[in-house]
Protein backbone atom coordinates (compact mmCIF):
# COMPACT_ATOMS: atom_id res chain seq x y z
CA UNK A 1 0.00 0.00 0.00
CA UNK A 2 1.38 3.36 -0.72
CA UNK A 3 -0.08 6.45 1.51
CA UNK A 4 0.60 10.66 0.14
CA UNK A 5 3.54 11.90 1.45
CA UNK A 6 3.91 15.80 2.19
CA UNK A 7 3.18 18.45 0.06
CA UNK A 8 6.19 18.80 -2.33
CA UNK A 9 6.79 22.48 -1.86
CA UNK A 10 8.65 20.63 1.78
CA UNK A 11 12.16 20.05 1.38
CA UNK A 12 13.08 17.40 4.11
CA UNK A 13 16.65 17.97 5.28
CA UNK A 14 17.42 15.08 7.85
CA UNK A 15 20.27 16.22 10.57
CA UNK A 16 19.68 15.19 14.40
CA UNK A 17 17.71 16.44 17.02
CA UNK A 18 20.06 18.63 18.74
CA UNK A 19 21.60 20.22 15.48
CA UNK A 20 18.00 20.93 14.43
CA UNK A 21 17.16 22.81 17.32
CA UNK A 22 20.35 24.85 17.28
CA UNK A 23 19.51 25.91 13.63
CA UNK A 24 15.21 26.52 14.53
CA UNK A 25 16.59 29.09 17.08
CA UNK A 26 17.60 31.47 14.16
CA UNK A 27 14.78 30.24 12.25
CA UNK A 28 13.46 33.50 10.95
CA UNK A 29 17.34 34.71 10.57
CA UNK A 30 17.70 31.35 8.22
CA UNK A 31 14.88 31.93 6.23
CA UNK A 32 15.89 36.00 5.50
CA UNK A 33 19.11 34.72 4.45
CA UNK A 34 18.31 31.84 2.52
CA UNK A 35 15.83 34.05 0.41
CA UNK A 36 18.77 36.28 -0.12
CA UNK A 37 20.61 33.55 -1.62
CA UNK A 38 17.88 32.12 -3.82
CA UNK A 39 16.85 35.66 -5.04
CA UNK A 40 20.60 36.31 -6.03
CA UNK A 41 20.20 32.68 -8.18
CA UNK A 42 17.14 34.76 -9.79
CA UNK A 43 14.94 31.91 -9.16
CA UNK A 44 11.56 32.35 -7.89
CA UNK A 45 11.38 30.23 -5.15
CA UNK A 46 11.53 31.33 -1.85
CA UNK A 47 11.26 30.13 1.92
CA UNK A 48 8.14 31.19 3.70
CA UNK A 49 9.11 29.21 6.71
CA UNK A 50 10.84 26.65 8.41
CA UNK A 51 9.97 23.74 11.14
CA UNK A 52 11.46 21.17 12.81
CA UNK A 53 10.23 17.64 12.81
CA UNK A 54 11.15 14.06 13.61
CA UNK A 55 13.42 13.58 10.60
CA UNK A 56 15.01 16.48 10.93
CA UNK A 57 14.25 19.97 9.33
CA UNK A 58 11.98 21.07 6.97
CA UNK A 59 11.84 23.89 4.96
CA UNK A 60 8.41 25.00 2.93
CA UNK A 61 8.46 26.76 -0.03
CA UNK A 62 6.13 29.11 -1.85
CA UNK A 63 6.60 26.72 -5.30
CA UNK A 64 8.34 23.08 -5.48
CA UNK A 65 12.04 23.52 -6.12
CA UNK A 66 14.54 22.53 -8.18
CA UNK A 67 17.22 20.89 -7.98
CA UNK A 68 19.57 23.93 -7.97
CA UNK A 69 17.54 25.50 -5.33
CA UNK A 70 18.48 22.70 -2.95
CA UNK A 71 22.02 22.91 -3.51
CA UNK A 72 21.62 26.72 -2.82
CA UNK A 73 19.78 25.73 0.59
CA UNK A 74 21.83 22.53 1.20
CA UNK A 75 25.15 24.82 1.06
CA UNK A 76 23.98 27.21 3.27
CA UNK A 77 22.37 24.36 6.21
CA UNK A 78 26.13 22.70 5.98
CA UNK A 79 27.63 26.60 5.94
CA UNK A 80 25.62 27.52 8.98
CA UNK A 81 27.55 28.23 12.07
CA UNK A 82 24.95 26.20 14.37
CA UNK A 83 25.55 23.27 13.19
CA UNK A 84 27.77 20.34 12.88
CA UNK A 85 27.80 19.97 9.03
CA UNK A 86 29.43 16.44 9.38
CA UNK A 87 25.51 15.29 10.81
CA UNK A 88 24.11 16.80 7.86
CA UNK A 89 22.44 14.61 4.97
CA UNK A 90 21.55 16.28 1.25
CA UNK A 91 18.05 17.80 1.57
CA UNK A 92 15.48 15.89 -0.59
CA UNK A 93 11.98 16.33 -1.89
CA UNK A 94 9.47 14.15 -0.06
CA UNK A 95 8.02 11.48 -1.27
CA UNK A 96 5.32 9.19 -0.48
CA UNK A 97 5.49 6.11 1.64
CA UNK A 98 4.87 2.50 0.63
CA UNK A 99 4.63 -0.86 3.24
CA UNK A 100 5.61 -4.17 2.97
CA UNK A 101 6.42 -7.26 4.93
CA UNK A 102 9.36 -9.71 4.54
CA UNK A 103 8.23 -13.48 4.95
CA UNK A 104 10.71 -16.58 5.67
CA UNK A 105 13.61 -14.81 7.67
CA UNK A 106 14.80 -17.07 10.86
CA UNK A 107 14.70 -14.85 14.09
CA UNK A 108 17.65 -16.21 15.03
CA UNK A 109 19.85 -15.79 12.01
CA UNK A 110 23.31 -15.90 13.68
CA UNK A 111 24.72 -20.16 13.58
CA UNK A 112 24.73 -21.29 16.79
CA UNK A 113 23.58 -18.54 18.85
CA UNK A 114 20.32 -17.32 20.27
CA UNK A 115 20.74 -13.68 19.52
CA UNK A 116 17.85 -11.85 18.00
CA UNK A 117 17.27 -10.51 14.50
CA UNK A 118 17.63 -6.56 14.70
CA UNK A 119 16.72 -3.80 12.44
CA UNK A 120 20.33 -3.56 11.94
CA UNK A 121 20.77 -6.88 10.33
CA UNK A 122 17.85 -6.08 7.63
CA UNK A 123 19.25 -3.38 6.70
CA UNK A 124 22.71 -5.01 6.49
CA UNK A 125 21.18 -7.82 4.03
CA UNK A 126 19.03 -5.31 1.98
CA UNK A 127 22.11 -3.27 1.20
CA UNK A 128 23.88 -6.41 0.17
CA UNK A 129 21.08 -7.65 -1.69
CA UNK A 130 20.64 -6.06 -5.68
CA UNK A 131 16.49 -5.77 -5.46
CA UNK A 132 16.83 -2.74 -3.17
CA UNK A 133 19.62 -1.41 -4.75
CA UNK A 134 17.29 2.31 -5.31
CA UNK A 135 15.21 1.73 -2.38
CA UNK A 136 15.15 3.72 0.67
CA UNK A 137 13.60 2.98 3.79
CA UNK A 138 11.54 5.25 5.57
CA UNK A 139 12.14 4.13 8.85
CA UNK A 140 13.98 0.89 10.68
CA UNK A 141 12.63 -2.56 10.06
CA UNK A 142 10.20 -4.18 12.65
CA UNK A 143 10.45 -7.71 13.73
CA UNK A 144 8.63 -9.42 15.41
CA UNK A 145 8.07 -13.66 15.87
CA UNK A 146 5.75 -15.37 13.60
CA UNK A 147 4.31 -17.23 16.42
CA UNK A 148 6.11 -17.64 19.92
CA UNK A 149 7.47 -21.63 19.20
CA UNK A 150 8.52 -20.21 16.16
CA UNK A 151 11.84 -19.71 14.93
CA UNK A 152 10.66 -17.61 11.38
CA UNK A 153 10.17 -13.64 11.74
CA UNK A 154 8.26 -11.47 9.84
CA UNK A 155 9.76 -8.18 9.04
CA UNK A 156 8.13 -5.07 8.03
CA UNK A 157 9.44 -2.36 6.08
CA UNK A 158 8.53 1.39 5.00
CA UNK A 159 9.79 2.24 1.49
CA UNK A 160 10.23 6.12 0.02
CA UNK A 161 8.22 5.73 -2.87
CA UNK A 162 6.40 7.53 -6.18
CA UNK A 163 2.99 7.95 -5.76
CA UNK A 164 1.99 5.57 -8.58
CA UNK A 165 3.75 2.96 -6.32
CA UNK A 166 6.38 1.93 -8.71
CA UNK A 167 9.45 0.75 -6.41
CA UNK A 168 6.48 -1.24 -4.37
CA UNK A 169 5.35 -2.83 -7.57
CA UNK A 170 9.10 -3.90 -8.45
CA UNK A 171 9.26 -5.65 -5.20
CA UNK A 172 5.79 -7.14 -4.43
CA UNK A 173 6.64 -11.01 -4.56
CA UNK A 174 10.70 -10.81 -5.76
CA UNK A 175 12.43 -13.66 -3.44
CA UNK A 176 15.87 -13.51 -2.07
CA UNK A 177 18.20 -15.80 -0.35
CA UNK A 178 19.26 -14.99 3.83
CA UNK A 179 21.37 -17.38 4.40
CA UNK A 180 19.83 -20.78 3.53
CA UNK A 181 16.45 -19.40 3.74
CA UNK A 182 14.60 -17.87 1.10
CA UNK A 183 12.47 -14.70 1.95
CA UNK A 184 9.42 -13.36 0.11
CA UNK A 185 8.57 -9.63 -0.11
CA UNK A 186 4.68 -9.15 0.02
CA UNK A 187 2.76 -5.95 0.15
CA UNK A 188 1.50 -4.19 3.48
CA UNK A 189 -1.19 -2.51 4.82
CA UNK A 190 -0.17 0.81 7.31
CA UNK A 191 0.03 -0.12 10.23
CA UNK A 192 0.91 2.51 12.67
CA UNK A 193 2.59 1.24 16.07
CA UNK A 194 3.02 -2.25 15.02
CA UNK A 195 5.19 -3.30 16.72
Amino acid sequence: MTTKGPSRKHIIIPISSDNAASFMKNSSLNVANINRELRNTKTEVLVDYIRSDNTGIVVVTNKVAQQSNLSIIDRYVKNSNDINSLQVEDSRLPKSKSYLKIIGIPFYPHANSQGKLTSSDIETILKQNHIFDNISLASKPRIIKVSPKSDMAIVWIDIWDVQSGQNTKLLINRCFNIGNNIATIRGANMNPGVP
